[in-house]
């Protein structure tokens, strides 16, 4: 089988990193993840990376410590994610670039569109870490704002413990009805807790799908790409 798009946007949660654990990075969750990422890159895929950093720190959760400062310790625990996931790739043979919204030169390159864009057209993989460098924005608007700036056809947000999009928590409530397809507009008209309202307004403006998906099933990350019927799928009529 073909892969369905040229140019994506995965975006991968803290928690999924974590594994079983819980916090932390579970290497072998990391190397799993990886292995997927190999097998789409291998049929030519152009693939970048948003991670987030919810299993070190999640900034807005914090009520002791002010909400600014507390961010940005959330941007550095995407950072460290950002380096557990290039290294994985590298051992596997994968050409990765980790590319920082805040400088630190030592470990990462500092993010500019135009080189990201080269990376991913010389085949490599690119890993985009700090968010956007900003407090008050999460790693949902990175993912939206990334993948506007690089042209990308497709958010596919790989989701831990869940594998679509339902109209209440299917995990409380066992009646809950999964979506197939959805609209941006339906996401913030129904209050359903895909990406943040900000994210989901920016995806809308510039016309970028998203697919919602179970990253806990083996391979899944794989069948997005060569266009299987999983997760929700979200664009405008």
């Amino acid at each position: 089988m073909e892969p369905i798009f040229n140019r994506v946007v995965l975006k991968i949660s803290g928690e999924a990193l974590a594994g079983p654990k819980g916090s932390g990075i579970d290497t072998e969750t990391v190397n799993q993840i990886s292995f997927q990422i190999k097998e789409i890159h291998k049929l030519g895929v152009q693939i970048a990376i948003v991670v987030g950093g919810g299993n070190f720190w999640r900034g807005k959760s914090s009520k002791e410590i002010d909400r600014t400062t507390s961010d940005y310790i959330g941007m550095l625990g995407t950072v460290m994610n950002a380096l557990a996931l290039q290294d994985a790739l590298e051992k596997l043979g994968v050409s990765t670039r980790v590319q920082s919204a805040i400088d630190m030169r030592q470990i990462a390159e500092p993010y500019i569109r135009r080189r990201a864009i080269r990376h991913l057209e010389k085949g490599r993989v690119v890993i985009f870490a700090a968010g956007t460098g900003n407090p008050y924005f999460s790693t949902d608007t990175t993912a939206a704002l990334r993948a506007a700036e690089i042209e990308a056809e497709v958010i596919l947000l790989a989701k831990k413990g869940v594998d679509g999009v339902y109209d209440s928590d299917p995990k409380v409530n066992i009646d809950a009805k999964k979506f197939e397809k959805l609209s941006h507009m339906d996401i913030l008209n129904m209050g359903l807790g895909v990406m943040d309202s900000t994210a989901t307004s920016l995806c809308m403006d510039n016309n970028i799908p998203l697919i919602v998906f179970g990253i806990d099933e083996p391979n899944n990350i794989i069948n997005v790409v060569l266009g299987k019927k999983i997760g929700t799928q979200v664009k405008e009529d």
